[in-house]
């Protein structure tokens, strides 16, 4: 008899040998600047909590207090019996905070993409995607059989020439806002231009801007734009401190995605806790700009720092920090070089990202010394990159 789990056992192996395995760390505490990973107490930069909302005490008292009135459980679908009171004021007030006239909640972010995206377009369209954009997006755009067209990062006008050259009924722009791995932003403007101009929508996945950019009302606020053709999305679970992920557009759009978006229509509700909790971390973003300029304070101060120590990360001006590495050993041994010195970086690998990294993000919740003190030893520890295993 064959061992059904040879071949598995064969994938695994191939990946531990080109340093591409994977393990799931344990942490033991809240979010926060400083966690407890695995037994041991590290600061921690590779968390997505950009504001330092996800153990804010506003926050954690919103959910206890949803969780005494509605309960854990949405009991079913939005469309059954599981769109409560709570998910309605929080979707109004997401709508609201982001200028859309109306907005749907998703329990991730994932889930909202395929959603979406699935939805709109089918066999007889046409979805046109950066080629540096998130997993999800380009799954939601395989699973909506619509023809699938990637342009260069950014590259406007291969994708000009790509919108021209279809036949399509219907064309949908997909792109990140802000890129999750590389940490730089689209050229929205320009995206909206070339959807107007071909008649197509632009569907914007702003889950790494939503918080953070356009005093917390995200990327379309910070290029100001506004246009019908726009479908926003963004997640709760980043800088929102939170869970799941909405999207925002106009009514006739939102009302489609209702009864047609699949992902949305045979999916338990999120529990209302989490719907009064966001609703709680809308205030928080809109009131705290003090966040949003403390990050953007330990953004420069890394960048200058590095840069005067002659360390060169890869060009951002967001909460992404991204430093380049020239192989996924080396990646893996300065993340384990770090870690005995008490910072915790993710070593970000293919197939995940083109080229091995380390993903440094910052937050509102860091110190100015936690942040020098990192910066001081990647600058201590990078001349030894020539040999990695002296790293370790």
């Amino acid at each position: 008899m064959t061992n059904p789990f040879q071949q598995l056992e064969a994938d695994l192996a191939e990946r531990r040998a080109a340093h591409l395995y994977r393990r799931r760390p344990v942490v033991s505490t809240p979010q926060g600047p400083t966690v407890v990973v695995d037994g041991v107490t590290l600061t921690s930069f590779c968390s997505n909590d950009y504001l330092g909302l996800a153990a804010h005490p506003g926050l954690v008292a919103a959910a206890q207090a949803g969780a005494a009135r509605w309960g854990v459980g949405s009991g079913a679908s939005h469309l059954v019996c599981g769109h409560q009171a709570a998910h309605e004021d929080c979707e109004r007030k997401l709508a609201a905070f982001v200028g859309k006239p109306a907005a749907l909640t998703l329990a991730t972010g994932y889930l909202a993409n395929l959603a979406v995206i699935t939805a709109l377009v089918g066999r007889e369209d046409a979805v046109f995607a950066d080629k540096l954009n998130h997993a999800s997006l380009n799954d939601a755009c395989l699973l909506s059989r619509a023809t699938f067209k990637r342009y260069a990062h950014n590259d406007l006008d291969m994708l000009e020439r790509q919108l021209a050259d279809t036949p399509a009924r219907r064309k949908l722009i997909v792109a990140d806002a802000v890129f999750s791995m590389d940490g730089d932003t689209a050229p929205l403007a320009g995206l909206l231009a070339l959807a107007e101009r071909h008649d197509a929508w632009l569907f914007i996945d702003d889950a790494h801007g939503f918080g953070v950019l356009g005093e917390g009302r995200g990327s379309m606020a910070e290029c100001g734009l506004d246009s019908p053709r726009i479908i926003y999305m963004a997640t709760l679970g980043k800088a929102a401190g939170v869970a799941g992920a909405f999207v925002a557009a106009e009514e006739i759009v939102i009302d489609y995605l209702v009864n047609m978006a699949r992902p949305y229509i045979y999916t338990t509700a999120a529990p209302a806790l989490i719907a009064e909790a966001v609703s709680a971390s809308v205030d928080v973003i809109a009131d705290e700009a003090w966040r949003r300029e403390r990050l953007q304070d330990h953004i420069r101060l890394l960048r200058d720092r590095l840069a005067a120590g002659g360390c060169q990360l890869m060009p951002s001006a967001t909460a992404i920090q991204p430093l380049e590495m020239p192989s996924s050993e080396a990646a893996l041994a300065l993340s384990a070089a770090l870690r005995q010195r008490g910072h915790w970086v993710a070593a970000i690998r293919p197939p995940t990202v083109p080229t091995p990294r380390l993903r440094i993000t910052l937050s509102a919740a860091h110190d100015t010394a936690a942040v020098q003190q990192l910066a001081d030893d990647l600058i201590a520890l990078l001349p030894t990159l020539s040999s990695p295993r002296s790293l370790s």
